[in-house]
């Protein structure tokens, strides 16, 4: 099987089962998607959904967010992981909003990146999940999803997977793309326990592939 093939195999089996794949996290806006996704790092979408709704209750709008003192926000947010941190990049994320982008969120992964906070992996999600723009970010599901399919080869840092997935995935699939991944992942693709019984792609997976080998 070549690797063009292996790609359409795998995106005509999530087309067909999860066709309108999308983030898991609870958002109304830019603003709260951003706010969402910072603390989504290393934390659960579950928990991060908990969380959300009295931050956004006290503080709506970047505006409301960038005027919160360290002592008013952290007790919001001190059930998610590294809630000092996030507390601090939170606040300082709220006021380059204002201070630079007139209070809204900017819709590119180079001025996304300069706010406190945020990484390519969320510049990536923000852009793809709003604007629908062909950028893929790769957390830990994605990568160990994409290597075990072998979608990417020898990928061992998340950008050298971020080129390689964006590269053979059709411009117009790459922000359903990252969420087919994520969701397989996350509900399928285990990192300990893969429920490969349940995988519509053990045909092409590599993983399921060696382990029946030695099996």
């Amino acid at each position: 099987m070549t690797r063009k093939e292996r790609y359409k195999f795998v995106l005509d089996y999530f087309q067909q089962h999860i066709p309108e794949a999308e983030t898991e996290l609870i958002y109304d806006s830019p603003y709260q998607l951003l706010v969402a996704v910072i603390l989504s790092a290393q934390c659960t979408d579950k928990r991060v959904n908990m969380t959300t709704p009295a931050i956004f209750e006290k503080y709506p709008t970047a505006e409301a967010l960038s005027s919160a003192s360290f002592d008013e926000l952290f007790p919001l947010i001190k059930s998610i992981s590294y809630p000092n941190n996030k507390t601090k990049h939170l606040i300082g994320m709220a006021n380059m909003l204002v201070t630079d982008f007139e209070g809204k969120v900017p819709m590119t992964v180079e001025q996304l990146v300069k706010l406190p906070g945020v990484g390519r992996k969320t510049a990536n999600v923000i852009t793809s999940v709003i604007d629908a723009q062909p950028n893929m970010a790769v957390d830990t599901h994605v990568f160990r999803v994409s290597a075990r399919l072998g979608l990417t080869e020898k990928a061992t840092t998340v950008l050298a997977a971020e080129k390689q997935l964006v590269r053979f995935i059709p411009r117009e699939l790459i922000h359903k793309a990252h969420h087919w991944l994520i969701l397989h992942g996350r509900y399928v693709c285990l990192a300990r326990n893969p429920k490969c019984a349940e995988c519509g792609l053990t045909e092409i997976c590599r993983y399921y592939q060696a382990v029946k080998k030695k099996g």
